[in-house]
């Protein structure tokens, strides 16, 4: 099986990013899952239907949310009726959407999907670990595929996941601190793993953001309303290669593409 994660997905630039570069690595690898990390894909701050819709029409298949979760009332609304989203697993019972879902493929096999939060430095929930335990055990009822995606803040809490669910799930996958990392390997018990899959959205940016207003903020401590930043873009996305049958991991690449940034901006 292989399936491709595309990382944070930031805004109209991140959208056009996917646009660009999805079609032509799905005719090469032929994947039997694309998924995606949707939290950041209106505007910079959360998801709506319709944008949704769009990259559904680019061939994600699945999304996962994040801390920005809630910031579309559209989304609060409709996420219910939605089969092919999750967001944070550890948010208090009760709330829209689901935390865990299984993912129905074409050939009739089945993916496990959880999205977790960390706890270090984000806004208070409940134990990421603890959740996603309960979360994987009954996924793995259904299929040996898992993939996990872990939005946290702190390097040290994303590999501790990674270490924590090695050999219980396929792909352990950081997401939110939008900065690819190089250290993406199968783990000693079959578990596929990276700190953070990086961005899709504007190379000339902090983090996707205008980077004038955020470097302002740490000049002077004075606010300013976040943007989304302008220029070329970036396409970040982590293939993984599965064993149907025992869900181990056989390989798991980073993909980074950019446009030409020679040209200031």
């Amino acid at each position: 099986m292989k399936i491709l994660f595309i990382g944070d997905i930031v805004g109209r630039p991140g959208r056009r990013a996917v646009a660009r570069w999805l079609p032509a690595l799905r005719e090469t690898h032929g994947f039997d899952l694309v998924a995606a990390n949707a939290e950041n894909a209106a505007g910079g701050l959360g998801a709506t239907p319709e944008i949704l819709n769009e990259l559904r029409d680019l061939g994600v298949r699945a999304f996962t949310l994040g801390n920005h979760a809630w910031r579309k009332k559209a989304l609060l609304s409709a996420i219910d009726g939605m089969t092919d989203i999750v967001r944070p697993v550890n948010y208090p019972e009760g709330l829209p959407g689901r935390g865990a879902m299984l993912i129905p493929l074409a050939d009739g096999r089945k993916v496990g999907l959880v999205n977790a939060l960390g706890r270090v430095y984000m806004e208070p929930n409940n134990c990421p670990f603890a959740a996603t335990d309960k979360a994987v055990a009954w996924l793995r009822r259904e299929t040996p595929c898992v993939l996990v995606d872990i939005h946290a803040e702190a390097t040290s809490e994303k590999v501790a996941m990674g270490w924590h669910l090695d050999g219980r799930v396929s792909v352990v996958l950081g997401t939110h601190t939008h900065v690819p990392t190089a250290d993406a390997w199968v783990m000693p018990k079959g578990t596929a793993y990276i700190t953070d899959v990086g961005m899709c959205g504007p190379m000339h940016s902090v983090i996707g953001t205008n980077r004038d207003i955020v470097l302002n903020r740490f000049l002077t401590g004075l606010p300013g309303r976040f943007e989304v930043a302008g220029g070329p873009i970036q396409f970040c996305a982590a293939l993984i290669e599965l064993d149907d049958t025992t869900g181990r991991a056989k390989r798991i690449e980073h993909i980074l593409q950019r446009e030409n940034s020679s040209t200031p901006q």
